[in-house]
Formats: C-alpha cells, sequence, structure tokens
C-alpha cells in the first residue's frame, strides 16, 4: 500500500503532543497516547520523533514561540526604537514606558488562557530533568534577553526576563491573580537601576 502524502502531519502531531501534555501532563505522554490524540499510525509518531525528548523538544520549541512573538510584534518595543513613541529605557519617562509595556504584555498573556501558560512553563520547568530540553528552554531566555537589550543594557534585560519568569511562575504556582501595579513597579525599578 502506497503512504499517503501528509505534509501537516508532523505538526499535528506536535499539536497532539501538547494536548496530551495539558490534559495529563508529561507523565502522561507516549507515542501510542500521541498518535491517537493526532489520529495517526502509531509508526507515524516515530518515524517523526525518535525518542519522547526530540517530541518534547519540539513542543517546547512551539511554546517558546509565543511570548517572543509577543515582544516581537510589540510597536513600542520595536527594533531600533524607530517607531512611533517607541520605548526608550533611558531617563524616568523611558523606565515607566519599558516597564509600562512589559507589564501590558504580561498582563495580554494573563488574560489569555491559563492552561496554555501553565503547559509552557511545565514543558520549560521539565528542562530540570531532561537534559535534552535545556538549551531549547535558554533559547527563549536568550532571545527574549536580545530582543530587550534593544530597550535597554543586556544585565537589564536579563534581569528583566529572570523577573517576568518569576511572576509568571508565582502567579502560576501559588493561583493567584497578576498584579500589574506590582509588577510594573519591579519591572521600574529593574529599568531605571540599569544601564
Amino acid at each position: 500500500m502506497a503512504r499517503r502524502y501528509d505534509p501537516h502531519r508532523r505538526t499535528r502531531i506536535i499539536d497532539a503532543a501538547l494536548s496530551v501534555i495539558a490534559a495529563d501532563g508529561i507523565a502522561g505522554l507516549s507515542h501510542r497516547t500521541v498518535a491517537a490524540e493526532a489520529d495517526v499510525p502509531l509508526g507515524s509518531t516515530t518515524y517523526h520523533f525518535g525518542s519522547l525528548d526530540e517530541l518534547l523538544v519540539a513542543a517546547l520549541r512551539r511554546c517558546n514561540e509565543n511570548f517572543v512573538r509577543t515582544l516581537r510584534e510589540s510597536e513600542a518595543l520595536a527594533a531600533g526604537g524607530e517607531a512611533e513613541g517607541a520605548v526608550r529605557a533611558t531617563g524616568p519617562a523611558g523606565s515607566a514606558g519599558l516597564a509600562d509595556e512589559l507589564t501590558r504584555l504580561l498582563g495580554q498573556w494573563f488574560a489569555g488562557e491559563r492552561g496554555a501558560i501553565e503547559l509552557e512553563y511545565e514543558l520549560y520547568l521539565a528542562a530540570l530533568r531532561r537534559p535534552a530540553l535545556r538549551p531549547v528552554a535558554a533559547e527563549w531566555t536568550e532571545e527574549a534577553v536580545e530582543l530587550l537589550s534593544r530597550r535597554t543594557d543586556p544585565g537589564t534585560a536579563r534581569a528583566l526576563v529572570a523577573l517576568m519568569d518569576g511572576v509568571c511562575l508565582q502567579v502560576l504556582l501559588a493561583g493567584g491573580t497578576f498584579d500589574a501595579a506590582y509588577t510594573r513597579e519591579m519591572l521600574a525599578r529593574i529599568v531605571a537601576g540599569g544601564g
């Protein structure tokens, strides 16, 4: 029997892996559960992903794209600050502007589906036990630092990313709500102390 050409199968398998992890956690992930979720033969999952770690790397990479894309698409964080009203991290107004924009983006992220954020952080933290995921977990940090370094110095950018990560983890783990005023104040302090 000839194999049917399916150019989107790999993408469907990654999406299915994300669905399985969202429903059952990483412990529920197997080639079999993903194949069932994607409605593909078991051999398709092992053809595209030789190991579960390979599948997790692809899933984490997909999740990483979400928030970094949000940063990349922000007009206020536009490359080079050429955009009208672009955030400048120089002086008090720049500190406030950068803190305002990052707080707005985090608020927008938390206003979305909470399960998506939990899924991203579950995969992100899985790198603690799965060394294959560590470079991919670091990719999001490095890209976010690179994007924010266009507005401030690299050390301050790294501190901003660390604070945003910490705020997200606290909200997720404590089951609380996103405190925009507190987050904005802390981000502004970091920006004001940098550069």
